[in-house]
């Protein structure tokens, strides 16, 4: 059965990089859809995880890359990684050209095992994005009332969200996976949970070049769940595993969290170090979270139901929804997501920064008057201590929620439904 394709928000650049460099690289998890998108441009396409094809491409790789390249462009070459050596054959073809525009499409779901081998960095020659699954605004729930770019410019807000706590705890279960977005009378829990399955049994040995130990990979996946949106440390982490029964050292927990993050599984968030007016010292840790929150979910083996009856773990999972979108948002405008915290435990949830040094403070709650109130109150504290003769002054302070209305209060705090949010 053939499905609709949704539009993304990485569509628009992708069109503008494809017009003006011989190449584009989106690289990101599985499932995310990054094949779809290239083929609503591609002219041809080589797969070469086809498994019909796959001796033969293993071994023009190996002969004559080049011929893999022919076809009507902008050719597709999906999952570039598995033969390396098509990177600088595609340098190397657009460098015969003399840098003609829009001849290939790349995709990529891991970094390759050996990056050594690979001769040219690209540079001038292949572009590159990053594709997350899909944000709310993307598969059409949320509202998209209010523009991220509206609160960098300080304008008026209004919305009402069609989510309720019950909706939050789905989607977090069920993810940003197009398929799962699409299917929608599929189980919401199945789709991360068969993700991560590939992960512990092949994925992260592929990606690794060893072979790597399903329990051990397994534990890890959990206690890092366990320890989303939050600062933990790789000696914290072993610790964590030890209560499953599962022995490593940070050396390795260290190799493994490698092995994710060339997978696109973990992404955190790194501390932000304003100029402050006081000489308060700054932590500088990352805060976890994975790509997805259904993945954090699937590792605690957790469902929308038991969510709503743990809404501790729910609102660390709503965070990671939350840093999920923002993430995806400020990609569309040059910027990135980081966190902030000092050693007075003053600490704000998301930082959102602009390539052009604008940024906003963010702290996610999943809903209730009084701790959005306590929001408010941190993130003016926080905007207080900013030396704004270094740093400048935050373009908005908003707390993300998962209730009901958007609007902006008397001290100038926006209040924003996640499911009223777009770039």
């Amino acid at each position: 059965m053939a499905y609709e394709y949704l539009p993304r928000i990485i569509d628009s650049a992708l069109k503008d990089k494809l017009s003006y460099t011989g190449a584009v690289l989106i690289r990101g998890p599985k499932w995310t859809g990054k094949t779809s998108t290239c083929e609503q441009l591609a002219k041809s396409a080589l797969y070469l995880r086809d498994p019909d094809e796959y001796e033969q491409n293993m071994e023009l790789a190996q002969t004559k890359p080049s011929i893999l390249l022919r076809g009507a462009q902008p050719r597709l070459i999906d999952e570039w990684q598995v033969a390396p050596v098509l990177w600088d054959a595609v340098v190397s073809a657009i460098d015969k050209s003399k840098g003609e525009s829009g001849q290939f499409l790349l995709t990529g779901s891991a970094t390759p095992v050996d990056p050594e081998r690979i001769k040219h960095t690209g540079t001038g020659r292949i572009a590159r994005l990053t594709m997350r699954s899909m944000s709310l605004y993307e598969s059409r729930e949320s509202t998209g009332e209010v523009s991220l770019d509206a609160l960098f410019r300080d304008e008026d807000i209004g919305g009402v969200s069609p989510m309720d706590v019950e909706d939050i705890a789905r989607y977090i279960c069920r993810g940003g996976w197009p398929e799962a977005v699409v299917k929608k009378g599929s189980d919401p829990t199945s789709w991360a949970r068969d993700y991560l399955e590939a992960i512990i049994e092949s994925d992260i040995s592929e990606a690794s070049g060893i072979e790597r130990n399903a329990a051990k990979a397994r534990a890890l996946l959990r206690s890092l769940a366990r320890c989303s949106a939050q600062e933990a440390s790789l000696a914290t982490i072993a610790r964590d595993m030890s209560g499953d029964g599962i022995s490593m050292t940070e050396k390795t927990v260290a190799s493994y969290i490698n092995s994710l993050k060339k997978l696109f599984v973990i992404e955190d968030a790194p501390a932000w170090a304003p100029t402050l007016r006081s000489k308060t010292p700054l932590r500088t840790s990352s805060t976890w979270h994975f790509t997805d929150p259904s993945l954090a979910a699937a590792a605690l083996r957790a469902n929308d139901d038991s969510l709503l009856g743990d809404l501790s773990t729910m609102g660390f999972l709503f965070e990671s929804l939350c840093v999920r979108d923002l993430r995806i948002y400020l990609d569309s405008v040059g910027g990135e997501v980081a966190h902030y915290r000092d050693k007075t435990g003053l600490e704000v949830d998301a930082i959102a920064k602009r390539d052009d040094g604008a940024w906003g403070a963010i702290e996610v709650k999943l809903g209730g008057e009084a701790r959005i109130e306590e929001a408010a109150a941190h993130l003016k504290k926080m905007a207080a201590k900013i030396d704004t003769t270094k740093t400048p002054a935050p373009s908005f302070k908003a707390v993300l929620t998962g209730g009901k209305y958007a609007y902006r209060r008397d001290d100038g705090v926006y209040v924003v439904p996640l499911a009223c949010l777009r770039p």
